[in-house]
């Protein structure tokens, strides 16, 4: 039985490169990089708004972390699993009106689920669901109980990495002048595509700015847990709702582990060539995986260096339960003596430009940093996604 206290509350509130360009996504809401030399440092200031504003979109932040999951959820059992989430969903369109289950429910479709991006709220109207913020607070209950089931608990990933993404959205909105960009907690959308049940094949969809989770399930299984986009700002911590919040800090701490521990002659191999502004396999890019492997091959790794990178791969697959997390390790480790790991810029991974990437017969990680968009402040966030090449979208984009 998976253990289940409530976190502490929480307010929840292109590139250019020296060969083709790599990476296409940007977090500016016209989706093309700044060309303005204004600011500090030669960097933009947060754009301001203009135009109309999406008038569903809330300013305010969602107390998700003190929020209670309602007694009725005690209906649903205790025990951990498939079945749980199921009832959970159920129980959360029987308290919905037409109108909220209209903008939650859909027909599944992997065209659908496509609707995602690193962007804010504002910049990308075309994702499904319900606005968090559209929620009665014990809906919202249900729905942290949906997401706690399909995720992990631990520390810094699963829903804790949710709840603190959701802070940097509220952080945002306190010094961007963006109002078109809806920076805050309110506006992450959740919806399920296609009917949760035991049979059939349906996405629990979760996503807003700088955050994307898509779990396929068919026939009562995980058929698919990618795309998984995760991105913040500022990086690599900033107080917000009353605590300190550094949700991929893990991610590069264990890629920079992985990289430092190359000697010369591996860094040497494991380099790919070109500057890498961003991801590769970001939104709406999902043929954008080279069908070539570039770097060094794992198996040129020693059990301990096998072992760093298998820590960073888990600070991914991590985020899901863990029991779905499990298999999804079991195969990756399976697939070792066929992947690659490769990199640009510098083995710490703290700089503009940095890049890694981990692409295995399954495989596709990615983890990038660029210089700050949404704050106007000095310095570089990530930008990092997670992809299976043989069960995207559950598989159903074949």
């Amino acid at each position: 039985m998976k253990q289940r206290q409530l976190l502490p509350i929480l307010l929840f509130g292109l590139a250019a490169i020296n060969l083709p360009v790599q990476g296409q996504t940007t977090d500016s809401d016209d989706k093309t990089e700044p060309k303005s030399s204004e600011g500090s440092e030669g960097r933009p200031p947060p754009k301001k708004g203009g135009g109309t504003v999406d008038p569903r979109l809330g300013s305010t932040s969602i107390l998700m972390g003190s929020v209670v999951v309602p007694d009725s959820a005690d209906t649903c059992g205790t025990d951990s699993g498939f079945t749980r989430l199921v009832c959970l969903a159920d129980l959360l369109k029987s308290t919905a009106s037409d109108e909220l289950l209209a903008l939650m429910q859909y027909e599944y479709s992997v065209e659908q689920g496509q609707n995602w991006s690193n962007l804010p709220a504002g910049a990308f109207p075309a994702r499904p669901g319900a606005l968090l913020g559209e929620f009665s607070t014990e809906q919202l209950g249900l729905v942290k109980a949906i997401m706690m089931e399909a995720t992990s608990l631990t520390d810094n990933e699963g829903f804790d990495e949710m709840v603190q993404t959701l802070n940097a959205d509220d952080y945002i909105g306190t010094v961007s002048d963006d109002t078109k960009a809806g920076y805050s907690s309110y506006n992450t959308k959740f919806a399920f595509l296609g009917t949760p049940a035991d049979t059939g094949t349906w996405q629990l969809y979760y996503g807003g700015h700088h955050f994307a989770f898509a779990n396929t399930y068919t026939d009562g299984k995980i058929a698919g847990a990618t795309p998984s986009f995760r991105g913040i700002e500022p990086f690599p911590s900033f107080d917000m709702n009353d605590r300190e919040n550094a949700p991929l800090l893990q991610e590069r701490d264990a890629f920079a582990a992985l990289l430092n521990s190359l000697s010369e002659d591996q860094q040497s191999a494991a380099a790919i060539e070109g500057t890498y502004r961003d991801i590769l396999a970001g939104p709406q890019s999902d043929d954008a995986i080279p069908s070539e492997q570039e770097g060094m091959s794992v198996s040129e790794l020693n059990d301990a260096q096998v072992a760093l990178l298998l820590a960073a791969v888990e600070t991914y697959v991590g985020d899901i339960n863990d029991a779905d997390a499990a298999k999804y390790m079991a195969k990756y480790t399976a697939e070792l003596p066929d992947t690659v790991l490769g990199f640009s810029g510098t083995t710490d991974v703290n700089s503009e430009d940095d890049y890694v990437r981990i692409h295995g017969p399954s495989l596709w990680l990615e983890f990038s940093l660029q210089s700050n968009k949404s704050t106007g402040e000095e310095g570089n966030h990530p930008h990092s996604v997670w992809r299976d090449r043989t069960d995207d979208y559950g598989g159903n984009l074949k």
